[in-house]
């Protein structure tokens, strides 16, 4: 595991800036105290870090679950009765892994996939604009088109000189070309400059730019355009913070609701984010998805237990990891422990950094989430990619990303009905010989009841005093839906002087007189039709 630590120590540093922020947003959005984000970070890094198969995943706190359990801790009568259904979810999540239902992962289209993570760079980029220029109403880590603060993702960009902070637009631009220049320029030159990374100096800078500045009235930058770590009096009041849930509300059917609610949102994200960092890993590793089941689900009892917010495997964060050239489990794992050091030994320096150098950060992961090129590359792939990428994405910055996924994997299940009704069969035409037009109808190697339509209506265009060749040679499953077609058809084929010769691994007949006696009477073959 300690084989690349030179890579994976400066890529969990900057990872730990990223969910830091996030973290505390997430919190703040959910109406949860703010540490119960920082526990899930910790727990997402050391605890589900330590258990996943994934090399570069990274888990936490979701905005996709702030509404839910926004909902949850009103309807349930508090923060504690909350966290029993968090770890009742954790167990379910424990359940689905041991019934291998990670599978679920592998049957999303690549194409909406890709429209995930451009859309999520999208959002990551709109969200972080304001914060870049010191508008800071909406907490970190939100992914709704629609704000708390009764914003949308456009207008409030379109509001954010209406609410400039110079200090935090000018330490953001310094911020945001230190990262540029760092990646593009002197990490190219120098070993040095990939072992610090440009987001560490960046913070750095943006920390000593607010001590100098703090009383300054033009440059100053006020506590609420900096980070926010509750800082405990002691190590008692430390400890204090951690919450413990009721278990007494077990009882509470909402609570079991609420448990089957998060299990099943965090368990899809979760599967989600994995195939999306597995395609976005350079090295191609592939995640065992019913292992990060358990994971999480362990991750999720840790952290209801200790009063922290759900967990899943996040893409921000993960694709932070991968672009700062984390290797194995040990970045993430680091990044945990970062955050727990951090908030015990120094709160009061996290709380110097102004939220305009997190929003540089994160506008560069959301770019290389989202570059312009991508949506040339799909457009060019045809329409059968296109339609459900573009769906995604757009679903995704005008709704949030749960809803923007179901869009375009319901357009991607529409074309590949389309696909299925188009490829069932064709058709060859001869000339027509001996008073009779001969066609031969070829069908697909699997044909369901998906390609009934496609079949019936060809079968109905044909002809008065046909010669039909109809070719199973190649179909290895016939669904019995188009066996009935077939045996409605022997009653039309004779009205309209319609012969028909059926060729299948079966044997050879002509004008079979049931189609269905024939499929069950005949001797089944090794590629046996149903």
């Amino acid at each position: 595991m300690f084989k690349y630590l030179k890579q994976d120590l400066p890529a969990s540093i900057v990872v730990f800036f990223v969910a830091l922020p996030l973290c505390l947003g997430i919190a703040l959005a959910s109406g949860a105290p703010l540490f119960s984000g920082v526990i899930a970070g910790i727990i997402g890094g050391v605890i589900v870090g330590s258990l996943s198969g994934s090399n570069i995943g990274v888990s936490g706190p979701a905005a996709g679950l702030a509404a839910i359990v926004l909902t949850a801790i009103g309807a349930l009568g508090g923060y504690e009765n909350f966290l029993v259904a968090v770890v009742l979810g954790g167990v379910i999540q424990l359940v689905l892994g041991f019934l291998r239902a990670g599978v679920i992962g592998y049957y999303f289209p690549s194409s909406v996939i890709k429209g995930m993570l451009t859309g999520i760079g999208i959002i990551i980029i709109l969200k972080q604009i304001p914060h870049f220029f010191g508008y800071d109403a909406e907490p970190e880590g939100a992914d709704s088109f629609l704000e708390v603060s009764g914003e949308n993702s456009f207008s409030s960009i379109a509001h954010i000189f209406d609410n400039l902070i110079m200090g935090s637009m000018v330490i953001g631009i310094i911020g945001l070309a230190v990262i540029l220049i760092w990646d593009n320029v002197l990490a190219k030159k120098a070993k040095f400059f990939k072992v610090i990374q440009g987001p560490l100096v960046a913070v750095v800078l943006g920390i000593i730019f607010f001590a100098f500045t703090e009383s300054n009235s033009v440059l100053g930058i006020s506590n609420s355009h900096l980070v926010s770590v509750p800082i405990p009096d002691d190590f008692s009041s430390f400890l204090g913070q951690f919450t413990f849930p009721n278990f007494a509300a077990i009882t509470n059917h909402e609570v079991w609701v609420t448990a089957f609610t998060i299990a099943l949102v965090a368990s899809l994200e979760t599967l989600l984010c994995v195939e999306a960092t597995d395609k976005l890993d350079p090295h191609k590793n592939v995640t065992p998805t019913n292992r990060e089941l358990l994971a999480q689900g362990t991750g999720n009892i840790f952290s209801g237990l200790i009063g922290g917010l759900p967990i899943t495997q996040v893409i921000v964060r993960s694709s932070a990891n991968i672009q700062s050239g984390g290797r194995t489990k040990l970045s993430a794992i680091i990044h945990g422990m970062l955050l727990l050091i951090s908030v015990i030994l120094i709160p009061r320096l996290l709380n110097m950094i102004p939220l305009s150098v997190l929003a540089a950060i994160l506008l560069v992961v959301g770019y290389k989430l989202a570059k312009p090129k991508l949506f040339m590359e799909m457009y060019k792939l045809g329409w059968k990619q296109w339609l459900p990428f573009i769906v995604t994405v757009v679903g995704i910055v005008f709704t949030d990303l749960l809803v923007g996924i179901s869009l375009g994997l319901l357009v991607g299940i529409v074309v590949i009905l389309l696909k299925s009704y188009q490829n069932s069969h064709f058709l060859h035409i001869e000339d027509k010989s001996n008073g009779k037009h001969k066609i031969k109808m070829t069908l697909a190697e699997e044909v369901t009841f998906f390609n009934k339509g496609a079949i019936l209506k060809e079968l109905d265009s044909l002809p008065r005093d046909t010669y039909l060749e109809l070719d199973l040679m190649k179909t290895r499953y016939l669904d019995h839906d188009i066996i009935e077609i077939l045996e409605d058809f022997t009653h039309v084929a004779k009205e309209r002087n319609i012969d028909v010769k059926l060729v299948s691994k079966r044997g050879v007949v002509e004008n079979p007189p049931s189609f269905v006696k024939f499929f069950k009477e005949r001797p089944k073959s090794k590629l046996s039709l149903s």
